[in-house]
This record gives C-alpha cells, structure tokens and sequence, in this order.
C-alpha cells in the first residue's frame, strides 16, 4: 500500500493551504486517516484524524484553524489549514489505518506517506 500526499509549499502567515493524500494499493477498508507533522529535533505530533464514519479530532494547537475530511470513494484524505502561522511550519506526513488480505487472512495494518513540507513565513 503506498500513501502519495500533495499540497504542501510555502504560504506567508495568515494564508491557507490544503493537502492531499491518497492510497493506494491491496486495500480492503480504510479504518482512520490521519495527518501528522514534524519539525527538526521534535517527535512526530498527531495534527487530525478521521475515523472512516466521519469523526474528527485535532490537535488543540489547531483547533478552529483546520478541517480534516475523507471521500472514501478515492481512499483520499484532506487537510485544508487556514490561518497558518509560522509555528505550523513541518514536515506533513500523512497515515491511514487499513484492512488487507496477507496469507491468506485478513489483518489490520498500517502506512505512512512520503511527507510533503510546509513552510509559512512570518
């Protein structure tokens, strides 16, 4: 399964910007996606996530700011972010919790995409 996430760039503070991130591949069910971020020197920080019914939940730091959504048709999840700040500046990884045939069974999984970087300048 290969997550390819877009949208990322450079935006001034204030500006908006929305990601992409779809998967693809031996895919049964997706369960959550989700975006996460990463700066230099830091751990990985859970940015949103979405349950395959729709159920969102953001990071406090975000709160009001970004909407997370799924289509679910295209196994592809969005993060819009409006009002950026510098402090949202990272690296944007997005996951998706998922369900496969592997050996003749079906398991639970999970994968990571390539991250796509943000930058917003002050």
């Amino acid at each position: 399964v290969q997550l390819q996430a877009s949208g990322g760039g450079l935006v001034q503070a204030g500006g908006s910007l929305r990601l992409s991130c779809s998967a693809s591949g031996n895919i049964l069910s997706i369960n959550s996606m989700g975006w996460h971020r990463q700066v230099p020197g830091k751990e990985r920080d859970l940015v949103a996530l979405i349950s395959d019914g729709g159920a969102a939940r953001y990071a406090d730091s975000v709160k009001g700011r970004f909407t997370i959504s799924r289509d679910n048709a295209k196994n592809t999840v969005y993060l819009q972010m409006n009002s950026l700040k510098p402090d949202d500046t990272a690296v944007y990884y997005c996951n998706a919790d998922y369900r496969a045939y592997a050996s003749g069974q079906i398991s639970d999984f999970g994968a990571w995409g390539q991250g796509t970087l943000v930058t917003v300048s002050s």
